[in-house]
C-alpha cells in the first residue's frame, strides 16, 4: 500500500479530474461541507457514475481545441446527474454542447469582479451571492457564445461569460474558481450545487478523521517499525506523532538531516522541538558536505531539487544501513500531503506545478516496493494544522510558517552567466528564471522590476495582476524598495549556491523573521519567504526579494502588503549585509507566480 486512503462512504459527489491543480481542493471543500467526494479520471463513463448525486468537471492547463486535451464521456452531460463545469470544465461543457470558445493569448490570473445579468435573480447556482464580488481567475480561453438552452448568469469587466446555467437539464458553468480562498463567496457557491441543486445529505465529519488514520498507519505498517527523517516542519511532526500515537515510542524512530541548506539556528530548533514533545528517539545527522558539493556548480532549478532528493536517498541508505534497518523490520514515514503530491502531477491529468524533492527516482522506488507510509498523503496544510491541535502539539510548532524541503536552496537563485537588463516602460526585464503558474500549468520566465516603490506603501498587487495578465514576457512582478545602485546599473551576475552566498541569504532570512515577529507582522501572513537573486554590480552582486504572502493552503496565495514603517527599517537592515546590493517587493499573486521562485 503505498499511501493512506481514508475510509469513506460511497462518494455523494465527484470530480472529474482534468489536469487543474486545483482538483483536489475541489473535493476537500465539498467535504468540508460534510458531504464527501472523490477525484476520477475525466473520462470516466457515466455508467461508472451511477449514484453519484452531482458531478463538478474541473479546471485544467489544456484549450478544448488542444490534440490531446482531456475530454468527458458526452452522456454525462445528457444522461448524467447535475454537473458544475469549473474554468476548462466550463470551456468543455460550452464545446461539446455546441457553443463556442475563444483560444486566449494572454489570459486573466488573479482577482476580478463577479457582475450579475438580468438572468441572475432566477439561479439556485448563485443564490444568495453578492453583486460585484471578489473571485479570481487563471484562465486563457474563454466562451464567446453559449450553446443552446443556457443563460449567462454573471460577466466581469473582461469576461463576457464568466457564469452559465441550464436549469432544465441541470447544468452549470463559472469561469472562476470558487473552490479557492481568494473568491470570497465561493464556499457559498459550491453549497448551493451540492444542497440546493444535487440534494445531497451530509454525511462526512472531517473530526473523525485521527483514529481512521492512525488505524490506517497500524494496517500499513503491521509488525514493522516506523523511521522518520524529520524535518522540524508541520507535517512531519505532525505524522511523526500520528505514528507515535498508531503505534507506540518503541517502534517510532526518527533523524533530522541537516543539509546546510538550513535556517540560522534551525537545528537547535528541532532539538528542543522532539524534547518538548517527548520524543527522545530523534537523532541529528550532519551533511552539510554531501548536498552542498554536488549542488555546487547547478544553476537550473529543476536539477537543484533532483538532486537534493537523490541525496537524501544516499543519506538514507547510509543511515538506515548503519543502523540495520534493512532486515524487515522497518518502514519509512514521510509528511508528505496533498499539494505536494498534486502540484507534482499526482493524478492522471495533473499538472505539474512543483517538482517536488519528494518525488524524485529514488522515493518512487520506495513507494513501489510499499515501504513508504505518508499519513497525511490525503491532507491540505490547514487540515494538518487541525490535526495537530486535536492530537494537542503547542501552538509554538503548529503555528510557524510553512518551509520548503529543499531548504535554502531554492532561495538562493543562480545564474550561468552575466546578462543585461531589458529597459521598458514599466521598468526593466531582468532575465532571471523564476517559476510560476499560469492556467493551471507550470511556467518558467524572467521577472520584470518595477523602478520604484511608494514612499508610503501603496497598493501595487492591482497593477502587478495587470501587467501579467498583459504579457507573455515575464510572470512575476517585483519592485525596487531601496537600493545601493540604481536599476540601469546593475545586471544579473554570473553566480552559484556557494557557502557565502547562502550564508548571506540566511543572515537576511534571521533578520526578517527576527523583525517581522517584533512587529507582529509575521502573525498576519502565512508565509514569508526570502529569496537570493543574482541581480547588483560586481562589489554587491546579490539582491534580496521579500515575498509575504496570505493563503490557507499554498494552493493559492496573495501578496500582502507590509506596513511601510517595518518595510523601511526592514530594507535598511537588509542594506547593511555585505554583498547585498537592492532590496526588492514581490507583488506577484499565486497564481500567476508561485510562492516560491523555484
Amino acid at each position: 500500500m503505498q499511501t493512506q486512503q481514508v475510509l469513506a462512504p460511497k462518494a455523494q459527489i465527484t470530480i472529474l479530474d482534468t489536469g487543474g491543480q486545483y482538483c483536489h481542493l475541489i473535493a476537500r471543500k465539498v467535504r468540508d461541507l460534510g458531504v464527501y467526494a472523490d477525484v476520477r479520471p475525466s473520462e470516466t463513463p457515466v455508467a461508472e457514475l451511477v449514484g453519484a448525486r452531482g458531478l463538478i468537471i474541473s479546471g485544467g492547463p489544456h484549450s478544448v481545441y488542444d490534440s490531446d486535451s482531456p475530454g468527458i464521456d458526452a452522456a454525462v452531460l445528457q444522461n448524467g446527474p447535475p454537473t458544475l463545469g469549473i474554468c476548462y470544465g466550463q470551456h468543455l461543457m460550452a464545446h461539446l454542447l455546441g457553443g463556442s470558445v475563444r483560444q486566449g493569448n494572454k489570459g486573466e490570473f488573479g482577482f476580478a469582479h463577479l457582475d450579475f445579468t438580468k438572468a441572475r435573480p432566477h439561479s439556485k447556482l448563485l443564490a444568495g451571492l453578492t453583486d460585484h464580488q471578489r473571485i479570481w481567475m487563471s484562465h486563457r480561453d474563454t466562451v464567446t457564445a453559449v450553446p443552446p438552452g443556457f443563460s449567462v448568469l454573471a460577466t466581469t469587466e473582461t469576461c463576457d461569460v464568466a457564469a452559465i446555467e441550464d436549469e432544465a437539464r441541470h447544468l452549470y458553468g463559472v469561469q472562476f474558481h470558487p473552490e479557492v480562498v481568494h473568491t470570497l463567496e465561493g464556499q457559498r457557491l459550491l453549497e448551493n450545487f451540492v444542497f440546493g441543486i444535487c440534494r445531497c445529505a451530509k454525511d462526512w465529519n472531517p473530526k473523525s478523521r485521527i483514529p481512521v488514520v492512525e488505524q490506517q498507519i497500524r494496517d500499513t505498517v503491521g509488525d514493522r517499525n516506523v523511521f522518520f527523517f524529520v524535518s522540524g516542519g508541520v507535517d512531519s511532526t505532525v505524522a511523526f506523532t500520528l505514528c507515535l500515537r498508531a503505534l507506540g515510542k518503541d517502534r517510532v524512530r526518527g533523524v533530522y538531516v541537516d543539509t546546510g541548506l538550513m535556517r540560522e539556528g534551525e537545528t537547535e530548533f528541532v532539538r528542543e522541538m522532539f524534547r518538548k514533545l517527548g520524543a527522545d528517539t530523534v537523532a541529528v545527522e550532519s551533511a552539510a558536505e554531501q548536498f552542498l558539493s554536488p549542488l555546487a556548480q547547478i544553476t537550473d532549478p529543476e536539477q537543484k531539487r533532483a538532486i537534493i532528493g537523490e541525496e537524501f536517498i544516499r543519506v538514507q541508505e547510509r543511515i538506515v544501513d548503519s543502523r540495520h534497518l534493512l532486515d524487515g523490520h522497518w518502514i519509512l514515514g514521510q509528511g508528505t500531503i496533498y499539494p505536494d503530491t498534486i502540484e507534482s502531477g499526482g493524478t492522471v491529468k495533473a499538472a505539474v506545478i512543483k517538482t517536488h524533492h519528494n518525488r524524485v527516482a529514488g522515493i518512487q522506488k520506495l513507494l513501489e516496493s510499499g515501504r513508504i507510509v505518508e499519513p497525511l498523503s490525503s491532507f491540505y496544510k490547514d487540515e494538518v494544522r487541525e490535526i495537530g491541535r486535536e492530537l494537542g502539539i503547542p501552538r509554538e510548532f503548529l503555528d510557524r510558517h510553512p518551509f520548503p524541503g529543499p531548504g535554502l536552496a531554492i532561495r538562493c537563485l543562480c545564474a550561468k552567466a552575466n546578462a543585461p537588463l531589458e529597459p521598458i516602460a514599466d521598468g526593466f526585464i531582468a532575465p532571471i528564471r523564476s517559476v510560476g503558474v499560469q492556467g493551471d500549468s507550470r511556467s518558467y520566465a524572467p521577472i520584470l522590476v518595477l523602478s520604484e516603490f511608494p514612499s508610503e506603501g501603496g497598493k501595487l498587487q492591482g497593477r502587478a495582476t495587470e501587467l501579467v495578465n498583459a504579457s507573455h514576457d515575464f510572470n512575476r512582478v517585483v519592485a525596487l524598495v531601496a537600493t545601493h545602485q540604481p536599476l540601469s546599473a546593475m545586471s544579473v551576475q554570473s553566480s552559484r549556491l556557494t557557502y557565502e552566498r547562502l550564508d548571506r541569504l540566511r543572515q537576511a532570512d534571521a533578520t526578517v523573521r527576527r523583525m517581522s515577529a517584533q512587529h507582529g507582522f509575521e502573525r498576519q501572513i502565512w508565509q514569508f519567504p526570502v529569496v537570493l537573486i543574482p541581480l547588483g554590480t560586481q562589489a554587491t552582486p546579490d539582491s534580496i526579494v521579500l515575498r509575504p504572502v496570505d493563503s490557507v493552503d499554498g494552493m493559492t496565495a496573495e501578496s500582502v502588503s507590509m506596513p511601510d514603517v517595518l518595510l523601511r527599517a526592514m530594507a535598511d537592515a537588509l542594506l547593511s549585509i555585505p554583498g547585498v546590493c537592492s532590496v526588492l517587493y514581490d507583488l506577484t499573486h499565486k497564481p500567476p507566480a508561485t510562492i516560491e521562485w523555484e
